[in-house]
This record gives structure tokens, C-alpha cells and sequence, in this order.
């Protein structure tokens, strides 16, 4: 069974975690899954004894996840998910696309048989984790795959500058089940920006790249417009109804 999501894409790098690093992980976990959704109140008292640890370490992962963009902590006020909106995506959208293509074109200029390799083998997993429904480990492989492009850029500071934007904009993809159509187009997208960076086209690599993310950043638009209006025309059925 897939344990939690690392904080960091490509986890799992050996070493035992600290009390704060297993609260973070935790919690990351449960704002990713929707079971703290955007706005909820995070309480100390409550998620220590959700997580069966003191308070020390709860905090000092709030504090970690408030670091990443996830979390908003107001002294004297308190913690609590930062909400979503469609401003926020636009923002997280417009910022992955600046720093990912300028990754994803360092990339290709020297993709190496190595760099190939640890890509082809995280979108392999991808694929079999998205068909078993395995939407953690799938989440994680997917973070794995463009992590090792991104790492491939020789740039420490491109990757450590996407890693915040990205984890934010995992918190919108609501953890809906894939079709079947949408993972293999998802696989063709993928495969597409690793092909372009194998031939070392780092033109074709943006665009590639960049041709993904616009297709999932409409696909969330859709959903947050279509929930947002189902809102707002909620009560007024239910007064019809009634």
C-alpha cells in the first residue's frame, strides 16, 4: 500500500523522518485529498490528537506547509488551508509556466541517457498507478517524472523555486477518478515532452510542456466554474423543491 505523499517530489531518499517532517507529511496528505479542504481551521489540540503526536511537531509541520504555500498562519489568530479560487489557479498557472518552461528548455539542451531513464521509469509507474487507481502513488510518480526534467536543467534553483508553486497547484485537482481517455491523453502529453527532450529540441520541449499544462489548467477552470455555479443555484432548487 502507498504510504503518504513526500513533501518532496522524488521521496522516499532514505533516512528516517522527524516528528515534524511525519505531522507535515500528514497533513499534506490531508489537504491533498480534500479531507481538510480550503478554509478549515487548523487546530492544534485537534490535529495532535488526529495524528497521535504532541503539539510540538504539528506545529513545527504547519509552519513547513506554511513555507510551501499551503497554509495560512496569522499570529494570534491561528492556521488554517489556504482557500482555493480561480485567481489563485490563474496565478499558480501563469508562475508554473514561467519557471517550468525555462526548466524544461535547460533540460533538453542537455538531456542525458541517464536523465531518460529515471523519466521513462517514473511516467511507466504513472500510468500503471493512474490504471490501478492508486491516486497517491500516481500523484507521486507524476511529481517524480517532472522533477527528474527539472533536475536535469543542472539548476538547484529552478527546482527549488517550482517545488512551492507546484505543491499548490496539486491542491486542485480534487481528487476526481481519471478516465480512461484522460490518462492515455495525459500519457501522450508526457511522453511527448520527453521525447522532445531525448531529441535535445528544447523549442519542442515548451511547447510540449506548456501544451500540458494548458489543457489541465482549463480542465480545473471547467470544474471550479461548474462547482461554483451549481453553488449558487443550490438553494434556489432547493426552494422550488420545497
Amino acid at each position: 500500500m502507498t504510504g503518504p505523499l513526500e513533501l518532496l517530489p522524488g521521496g522516499g531518499r532514505g533516512g528516517r523522518r522527524t516528528l515534524a517532517e511525519h505531522a507535515a507529511a500528514e497533513l499534506h496528505q490531508l489537504i491533498l485529498s480534500g479531507e481538510l479542504p480550503s478554509g478549515t481551521p487548523l487546530r492544534l489540540v485537534e490535529l495532535a490528537n488526529r495524528l497521535e503526536m504532541s503539539q510540538m511537531p504539528v506545529r513545527e509541520g504547519l509552519r513547513r506547509l506554511e513555507a510551501l504555500g499551503l497554509v495560512e498562519i496569522i499570529p494570534h489568530r491561528g492556521a488554517w488551508v489556504r482557500d482555493l479560487s480561480l485567481e489563485d489557479l490563474r496565478d499558480t498557472h501563469e508562475t508554473r509556466l514561467a519557471l517550468e518552461s525555462l526548466a524544461v528548455r535547460a533540460a533538453a539542451e542537455r538531456f542525458a541517457d541517464g536523465d531518460f531513464q529515471r523519466a521513462a521509469a517514473a511516467l511507466a509507474e504513472h500510468l500503471r498507478l493512474s490504471r490501478a487507481e492508486d491516486s497517491i502513488g500516481a500523484r507521486q510518480a507524476h511529481a517524480d517524472f517532472h522533477f527528474t526534467l527539472y533536475r536535469a536543467s543542472g539548476s538547484q534553483w529552478l527546482a527549488r523555486a517550482i517545488e512551492p508553486v507546484w505543491q499548490n497547484s496539486e491542491r486542485y485537482r480534487f481528487g476526481s477518478r481519471p478516465t480512461d481517455f484522460l490518462i492515455e491523453r495525459n500519457r501522450q502529453e508526457h511522453q511527448a515532452i520527453l521525447d522532445a527532450c531525448v531529441a535535445r529540441d528544447s523549442d519542442a520541449a515548451e511547447r510540449a510542456l506548456r501544451n500540458h499544462l494548458a489543457g489541465a489548467f482549463q480542465r480545473i477552470t471547467e470544474t471550479m466554474t461548474r462547482r461554483a455555479e451549481g453553488n449558487q443555484h443550490g438553494p434556489s432548487k432547493q426552494k422550488e423543491s420545497s
